[in-house]
């Protein structure tokens, strides 16, 4: 996951620290706020996706994809796509409606918008945060 938080950030250091990520994830994890999928090949982490549970009036109960990482040499080798299938897998074993992920900033992420496009997602517009 830092190495997502690095490559976001670009030439500008994170100030993430492994250790309190670590410690947060175990946490969300423990308490059931969140499922992690890892993507491995030949005992390497090569990616990761985060499912939160969400709910809504309009759609119910329905899944959203937090993170979703593929280590740079190990892209365009379906290791993401495979994530999506897992994460589509659990929202219809837990009865979830459907899956939801921000929508990246464009034309810097262009290339991730068009990912999701190919994997079935679809344009219903974008979030904003307001940090407390």
């Amino acid at each position: 996951m830092l190495a997502l938080l690095d490559e976001l950030c670009g030439d500008t250091p994170s100030g993430y620290d492994l250790s309190d990520l670590s410690a947060t994830a175990a946490a969300l994890l423990q308490a059931g706020d969140i499922t992690a999928l890892l993507a491995d090949h030949a005992g390497q982490a090569t990616g990761v996706l985060v499912l939160n549970r969400c709910a809504s009036l309009y759609a119910g109960r329905f899944g959203e994809i937090s993170e979703l990482y593929v280590k740079p040499e190990f892209r365009s080798a379906g290791i993401g796509e495979a994530l999506i299938r897992a994460a589509a897998a659990i929202a219809r074993e837990r009865g979830w409606s459907r899956l939801e992920v921000g929508t990246p900033e464009l034309p810097a992420w262009a290339r991730t918008a068009a990912f999701y496009k190919r994997n079935g997602f679809i344009d219903v517009g974008m979030r904003m945060k307001l940090t407390l």
